[in-house]
């Protein structure tokens, strides 16, 4: 268990729609369509700032409807050098049937892999037959593409990827791993619209591990909506450990949460 934490810095100190607590800096926006073209505005920033350093640029993109604004913005950004970017994703649920559009591969090339020309496109595959030897595959690409960027969201369990509460481990020692998905995180999915009942929501999941997310230079989260007011309070505010995974975002030396006034409501 991570040694717990309180923060330092509480987030009734705000001026500007704009504070930090502990490492987190916090942007409160006004709505999500706020958030999505301000976080766009500087995720592509950092694109931009990477791509001039470095040969290629290695993001992982979540995908989930409150990423909807922020991808809609960012593909609308005509100066970002797509053609430099090696794109993965974060998780992706087992036993969909092939181009269900729930997968969260589909998800993305929908929005946003099929309409520009990304130096490449590596996605987990949840067909598989074989996980061990797909978290294999995974884990050596990003081995070898090394994270820039994550661009994620936070569920309503404080969940990043599929790192639930009862699975999240602050030291895993694992790249990806297959995971149970409990019944808070699948009743999100049926809150956002992706499923009709829990029933059709699958189990399984292949994800990557907190430690695998974290250790991306920059992080931005973008996290709109009242479903969402919950979670927010509690990353901010609770100790830091695995009860509330997303608390340990307050750690990272260049992570960014972006909020709307839905979400943040404390």
């Amino acid at each position: 268990m991570y040694l717990e934490k309180r923060p330092k810095i509480y987030h009734k100190q705000i001026m500007n729609n704009n504070f930090k607590i502990e490492k987190l800096e916090v942007f409160v926006l006004k709505d999500r369509d706020t958030l999505g073209e301000y976080a766009a505005k500087r995720a592509a920033e950092k694109i931009k700032q990477i791509a001039s350093e470095k040969t290629a640029v290695n993001i992982i993109f979540a995908a989930a409807p409150s990423q909807n604004e922020f991808l809609e913005c960012l593909l609308a950004d005509t100066t970002i050098p797509w053609g430099h970017i090696n794109a993965f994703h974060m998780d992706e649920y087992l036993g969909l049937s092939a181009g269900a559009p729930q997968s969260f591969g589909s998800f993305l090339n929908e929005r946003l892999f099929s309409h520009v020309p990304f130096k490449s496109v590596n996605l987990i595959n949840g067909h598989t037959e074989d996980v061990e030897s797909e978290c294999m595959r995974y884990t050596s690409l990003l081995q070898n593409f090394l994270p820039d960027i994550v661009f994620m969201g936070i569920g309503e369990n404080t969940h990043l990827a599929f790192n639930d509460p009862p699975v999240a481990d602050f030291k895993d020692p694992e790249t990806i791993k297959k995971v149970t998905l409990d019944e808070a995180c699948r009743q999100q999915q049926v809150n956002d619209g992706c499923f009709q009942s829990l029933n059709e929501v699958p189990r399984y999941a292949l994800t990557l591990t907190i430690p695998a997310l974290m250790q991306a230079s920059y992080i931005f989260c973008m996290v709109p909506g009242k479903l969402k007011a919950g979670a927010i309070a509690h990353t901010l505010s609770e100790p830091i450990s695995e009860r509330y995974p997303s608390t340990i975002l307050r750690t990272h030396e260049n992570a960014i949460l972006f909020v709307d006034q839905e979400s943040y409501t404390i």
